[in-house]
């Protein structure tokens, strides 16, 4: 079930985002936090839920399309780009093995896309930034394009596949000599 951001379900095939609610087996809560409690955990219909924090939109045929983790949505000039959107756009290119994509602060758009790309290849092998920006822009809206595209020997991915996002964060501020804050 996915619920947009008033408690409601999301309608198949009105292009409403919402966050992806799963049922089961529900915990009681958070130890000693009911406010973190209140916003995980929902009721709806006497079915008790999980809300992890990923965010869906529900298709006309009920599929549901996952769009990312609400933790690492990038807000560039008030739309909202889900940077695992962006990242398997620019994994579809020849010259990149692997990617993420993070925000940076932007005095114009409150953030702007910023792509960490591990280049295929040998050690040494560059990315064409300019071709990979154009790249994104073929395949998604031009607003979620990055405006700036860095190299790095290894993106470091964990065991279990997982990005530091926090830590690429800080790389692109230290590549693009902006303070952290």
């Amino acid at each position: 079930m996915v619920f947009d951001d008033d408690g409601n379900p999301v309608q198949p095939g009105s292009g409403v985002r919402g966050r992806v609610a799963v049922p089961g087996h529900v915990p009681v809560g958070y130890y000693k936090d009911p406010e973190k409690s209140a916003a995980t955990f929902i009721t709806h219909d006497g079915i008790r839920y999980s809300m992890p924090g990923d965010y869906a939109t529900v298709e006309a045929d009920n599929t549901i399309t996952l769009l990312g983790r609400g933790s690492v949505c990038i807000n560039t000039g008030g739309e909202k780009v889900f940077p695992e959107e962006v990242e398997e756009v620019l994994k579809l290119h020849e010259s990149v093995r692997d990617a993420v994509v993070v925000g940076v602060p932007d005095d114009t758009f409150g953030q702007a896309i910023t792509a960490v790309v591990e280049p295929a290849g040998r050690d040494g092998a560059t990315v064409d930034e300019a071709a990979l920006i154009a790249h994104v822009k073929e395949h998604l809206a031009h607003y979620k394009a990055p405006k700036r595209v860095l190299a790095i020997d290894t993106i470091g991915r964990a065991p279990n596949a997982k990005v530091d996002y926090k830590r690429l964060t800080a790389y692109a501020l230290d590549e693009l000599g902006l303070a952290a804050g």
